[in-house]
């Protein structure tokens, strides 16, 4: 099936019509429809959980080297459809061919390859026996006990809309590893990709029912992907507040969650940095999917002495930041994912100012081509206070705001932490010492030192309001399993 075609729904192996007829796809850069997205009924919502759940006894017993195998020919079928997948992540999401190619569809095919290889990792560890002495549990007696790691059941997957293939590949990959069936909830606003997938799964021979992909613009589909009695955990990322609402839901029924929520990176600038080392780092938030990622170092809190000479050297940056059409060669940054969110990244600029921040850079919509597309311009935001609404409220935009400070670690780490978020933030400094004291300080799920770059064997995931569990690596498996306790009398 071609993105450009009536997609439909896939529940229970099948290729099925849906109930609520279809909805555009619109490209950010030009607005020009993609393809049409299906708009599933609550009921085939639940009927995707239902299969889930009658697959879930055959999948979880397979043997780990047949999930391995599908996992592996998955990524071969990706790998093969390379090219014309990369164009339609591009024109779904507007993100410029090179992110397309290498951070959307390679990272899809390097996840799949990583969770066939975790569904060989070990699931069971021995434990030290315990003698015990006679006594109203019985005879004296050594006991042995044994760790093992079952599936937790069938997941929920709601994936983000900036990245239509890491994301989803890195919850379902690691899912399936473990034998668990899946519902896969993608984003409306680019949920193409997302069943391209589903379509590589098929041809690699997943079982019917295992992975089922619903979507919708309605609150309704996602709600009955969520609180199905069918459905054991979900995974989501996305909002805080969207993420506490499925939180609440989840409580009702404790079904397992893993959340991965909203950002406000902290850039922590001491002056002995290699400045031009920290602007390249805080400069992705511009050109990683338009600042439109959780993870991105959007919140800059720079030592005063170097203050005036950051805030030149990100203003000089920005200078090269080309924003424009993502298939034209060059481009740096492309459009944001809708309308909507341009005015919402548009009003936080415009609030900035009221609120005092001077806009050095940016602050105006550019024109791209013939005036169409969703386009916001990179902007600098600077001699900005923790109080302010856009240091504290996460814009998810090419934004970036500058904080000073006047003290030393203290100081620094105090305003970092002033934050109800705590994903990832980012330490720049010469001493390597004080990076790593300040480092452990800081009250975030990961904490990057004189880079931005990420050991994808590390466990990722939030402090405070950004989240609720670990995933990536080995993690992702253990985010995926209940961990059990099978003891015996020797």
């Amino acid at each position: 099936m071609s993105g450009r075609q009536a997609q439909r729904l896939y529940v229970g192996g099948e290729w099925v019509e849906p109930d609520g007829g279809y909805y555009e796809v619109v490209n950010p850069a030009d607005e020009s429809v993609v393809g049409l997205a299906p708009e599933a009924s609550r009921a085939q919502a639940e009927e995707a959980a239902r299969a889930a759940a009658e697959a879930f006894g055959p999948w979880s017993r397979t043997r780990p080297e047949e999930r391995a195998a599908i996992l592996d020919r998955a990524a071969d079928v990706i790998q093969r459809e390379f090219e014309p997948w990369a164009e339609l992540a591009r024109a779904e999401t507007g993100a410029p061919t090179g992110i397309a190619r290498g951070m959307q569809v390679g990272v899809g095919v390097a996840r799949f390859r990583r969770y066939a290889k975790g569904a060989l990792e070990p699931v069971e560890r021995g434990l030290p026996p315990q003698v015990t002495e006679a006594g109203p549990m019985g005879a004296a007696s050594v006991l042995g006990a044994l760790e093992v790691r079952q599936p937790v059941g069938v997941v929920t997957c709601i994936t983000s809309y900036n990245n239509p293939w890491a994301n989803p590949a890195g919850k379902v990959a690691p899912a399936l590893a473990m034998g668990n069936t899946v519902v896969v909830k993608p984003a409306p606003q680019d949920p193409l990709s997302v069943f391209r997938m589903a379509e590589a799964l098929a041809e690699a021979g997943i079982p019917p029912g295992v992975v089922n992909v619903v979507s919708g613009q309605a609150v309704e589909v996602g709600e009955a992907a969520v609180d199905s009695p069918y459905v054991d955990m979900v995974s989501f990322t996305g909002s805080t507040g969207v993420g506490q609402r499925i939180a609440e839901v989840c409580g009702r029924s404790m079904k397992r969650q893993l959340m991965e929520l909203g950002g406000k990176g902290a850039a922590v600038v001491f002056a002995d940095a290699d400045l031009d080392a920290a602007v390249m780092g805080i400069g992705t938030t511009f050109s990683f999917y338009s600042g439109q990622i959780c993870t991105a170092p959007t919140r800059v809190i720079v030592q005063r002495s170097v203050y005036a000479q950051l805030v030149e050297k990100l203003t000089g940056y920005l200078a090269f930041m080309k924003v424009g059409d993502p298939a034209v060669k060059g481009t740096v940054v492309g459009p944001v994912i809708s309308e909507a969110h341009r005015d919402r990244v548009e009003s936080y600029v415009e609030l900035g100012r009221k609120e005092g921040a001077r806009i050095v850079c940016g602050g105006q919509r550019p024109v791209v081509g013939e005036g169409r597309g969703f386009y916001v311009a990179p902007t600098l935001l600077v001699d900005c206070t923790n109080d302010m609404r856009v240091v504290r409220e996460e814009i998810f935009g090419p934004v970036v705001v500058v904080v000073p400070f006047e003290g030393g670690e203290d100081e620094a780490v105090a305003l970092a932490n002033d934050s109800d978020y705590g994903l990832i933030s980012y330490v720049w400094s010469g001493d390597a010492a004080r990076a790593f004291r300040v480092a452990r300080r800081l009250r975030a799920g990961g904490v990057g030192v004189n880079t931005i770059g990420r050991n994808m064997e590390a466990p990722f995931g939030g402090f405070k309001r950004s989240g609720v569990g670990r995933d990536v690596g080995s993690y992702a498996l253990h985010a995926y399993s209940e961990v059990q306790s099978i003891v015996w009398a020797g």
